[in-house]
């Protein structure tokens, strides 16, 4: 056989090979669905994700939907969501529930699906796969769900002085980045000739600060789902005198310090006096001497023993033993007979008024 020959019969296998290929893949299920395979939501909208299917000639089987949520670690399996099989929808996710369902009938031709409320949880690659004995395809659709920026909050980082540099800040402390913040002047003019903004960050930052740069300010923070924004009223201040407050925190800290001082002095000298005086009171008590008990002590204790009431006025001698007797008449007798005319009458007299002889 001659090459040229053979060379031609080449050609006609390849192209032939081609076109059988072709129209099998042309008659085998396909999914139809076009549209971006990323899409971008806000938190608690409604997303549509879809599926739609032509089922080739030959597809007898019976038709399997099956929407899945790829797991992005390839070693571990997908988590089926949601299927249709015998003409029965089924929901195997718990947190998707009441919140995912087909928009259409499957079972012609469309397997898209509708998933309200959509959180930042959400988010992750599903896929769609229609199968209809012996046809099979499948689609991928990444879906990312967005916070919208929270409120910024705008402040002054610094002092408002005249002649320094002014920062003012923005923050938004809740969305999903990237955010981004721009700041405008609302009143007072246009923004100033020495202002620079950053939108990473959320500074603008004013040289040379000026009566001519006051007025109010507006932050607006945004991303790809939403915006909002916060205002501030920037002022201009003289400078302070940083001399006189300087002198001042001196000679403040210089009389608290002296006063403390005078306070500690204080406390040192009365414990000094306290010593002394306990010191001395014991001195004192180491060298004195009991005192003696005098005559009339002693005569009191004497009355107190034997009953007698002390008046005043009233001279008292001690009687020697034994004591004289009293008779009815109220002489007193002694009942000594040392005397030379034997038992006389005593000079004493007993008093009715005191009740003893006086």
């Amino acid at each position: 056989m001659e090459p040229g020959f053979t060379s031609v019969w080449q050609r006609l296998a390849v192209l032939l090979l081609f076109l059988i290929t072709t129209q099998l893949k042309t008659e085998a299920m396909q999914i139809t669905s076009s549209g971006s395979q990323t899409i971008q939501k806000a938190q608690g909208e409604t997303v549509t994700l879809g599926c739609t299917y032509t089922p080739d000639s030959q597809d007898a089987g019976e038709l399997d939907i099956e929407w899945s949520n790829v797991s992005p670690d390839m070693t571990q399996k997908d988590t089926l969501i949601l299927s249709y099989a015998g003409g029965q929808t089924h929901q195997y996710a718990q947190d998707l529930t009441n919140r995912i369902k087909f928009i259409g009938d499957p079972k012609l031709g469309d397997a898209s699906i509708s998933l309200s409320n959509v959180k930042t949880s959400d988010t992750g690659t599903y896929q769609c796969k229609v199968k209809k004995s012996p046809g099979v395809d499948m689609r991928k659709v990444t879906l990312v769900v967005m916070a919208p920026p929270s409120l910024p909050k705008c402040w002054v980082e610094g002092s408002e002085e005249k002649g320094g540099s002014v920062s003012l800040r923005c923050k938004s402390y809740k969305g999903s980045i990237p955010l981004t913040y721009l700041w405008r002047r609302e009143s007072g003019g246009a923004m100033p000739s020495t202002a620079t903004q950053d939108s990473e960050s959320g500074e603008l930052l004013i040289r040379n600060h000026t009566d001519s740069n006051t007025g109010t300010y507006v932050c607006q923070a945004k991303n790809s789902v939403g915006q909002a924004q916060c205002k501030y009223s920037l002022r201009a201040y003289n400078p302070t005198d940083k001399v006189g407050v300087i002198v001042g925190a001196v000679i403040g800290a210089l009389l608290l310090l002296l006063l403390l001082l005078l306070l500690i002095w204080l406390l040192v000298c009365c414990c000094h006096k306290k010593r002394y005086q306990k010191e001395v009171a014991n001195e004192i008590r180491e060298d004195a001497k009991a005192p003696e008990s005098r005559p009339s002590s002693r005569q009191s204790s004497f009355h107190s023993m034997v009953g007698y009431r002390t008046h005043h006025g009233v001279q008292y001698s001690s009687v020697p033993s034994p004591l004289p007797s009293v008779n009815e008449t109220g002489q007193i007798y002694t009942g000594s007979s040392d005397g030379p005319a034997g038992d006389r009458l005593a000079s004493l007299r007993y008093d009715h008024r005191y009740g003893y002889p006086v």
